[in-house]
């Protein structure tokens, strides 16, 4: 008996040596597997996975896309995070617009279709739990990646209060502190989205397209501290007029502290085109707002934004990885 006793005790304390090697081998492996690093000279590079729409993906592709393009700091669209956690596939597929042409008109059973399928996933969201979104942000936390924004669609004035809180609730769990949208047109639904930012404390970054203006964001800007910018940079300077480097960059500097976030693209002035060009063949002063960043240590993010058309043999993971490199190299010559 006390030999059986012997033997057990010896058997039980190998297999938990073993174990214990197993789970140290585990971490071993992943303190050694390389980890994306887009902060440089203390400004973070990050991206906007908008970029890598050309690329269809889940989560966990996203996640291989983000390593792939060494990019460690990213804005979240929503439908990557919210088909994880479970939300209610739609009905309708349009899928993308042929090339050149328009999406096709959605028939008249089709908007039906949408209509309550807009009510199930309003339902979805004011009951779904954070769960899923929490472990989100551990996957890509364990990867070396935060997230600092979140993009899903339930802002917008057709949203419940309900739906805008659930994607304040999700962006505080992915551990992002900011939402970004479209601006909106109507100074009310600023006034609300900032409210609900101040009782979730969660800033709300709007985003502007050839429509920005040096004073584009003031009215939301008071009406709640929760309100930011997620300022366009390529955009800006493609709107031309009284927009020019010398104004984006005072504006920058103006603004430093209520800007969460900031899209860089390439683009050019009307005069040659408003293109959206490979970084370093347009107009948008990258290396200026770059350095700016770096000298006065902002710490609002540089959303690489990829809009050109990506060259034939390359994708947008590297294409992204590219700007990504073309960032560091401006930033610590």
């Amino acid at each position: 008996m006390k030999q059986m006793n012997y033997i057990m005790r010896r058997s039980f304390l190998s297999i938990a040596l073993l174990l214990g090697a197993g789970i140290m081998t585990s971490n071993y492996w992943d303190a050694l597997a390389p980890k994306p690093k887009s902060k440089f000279a203390g400004v973070q590079i990050g991206a906007i996975t908008y970029s890598f729409r050309s690329m269809p993906h889940d989560i966990d592709q996203l996640l291989q896309f983000c390593i792939d393009a060494n990019v460690s700091a990213l804005e979240l669209m929503g439908d990557p995070a919210e088909t994880y956690a479970g939300k209610p596939a739609s009905p309708v597929r349009m899928g993308p617009p042929p090339a050149g042409g328009q999406r096709p008109q959605m028939t008249d059973e089709q908007r039906a279709q949408i209509a309550e399928y807009n009510k199930k996933v309003a339902e979805w969201r004011a009951t779904v739990s954070m769960d899923k979104f929490v472990e989100i942000r551990k996957k890509f936390n364990k990867a070396g990646i935060t997230i600092y924004a979140f993009k899903p669609n339930a802002f917008g004035p057709n949203n419940t209060d309900a739906e805008v809180e659930y994607g304040m609730r999700a962006a505080k769990a992915l551990g992002a502190t900011s939402v970004t949208l479209e601006m909106p047109t109507d100074s009310k639904q600023t006034q609300r989205l900032g409210d609900l930012g101040a009782k979730n404390k969660v800033y709300v970054g709007y985003h502007a397209h050839t429509q920005a203006t040096d004073v584009l964001w003031d009215e939301a800007l008071r009406q709640s501290p929760y309100n930011s910018i997620n300022l366009d940079a390529g955009h800006y300077i493609a709107a031309g007029g009284k927009n020019t480097k010398e104004t984006l960059l005072a504006f920058i500097e103006a603004k430093h502290d209520r800007i969460t976030s900031m899209h860089v693209k390439d683009r050019t002035t009307p005069e040659h085109g408003a293109g959206n060009l490979e970084w370093g063949k347009g107009d948008t002063p990258l290396k200026e707002m770059l350095q700016l960043m770096k000298t006065k240590k902002y710490k609002f993010p540089a959303t690489v934004e990829l809009e050109y058309t990506v060259p034939e043999g390359s994708n947008a993971v590297k294409e992204v990885a590219k700007c990504v490199e073309y960032a560091k190299k401006l930033l610590i010559e």
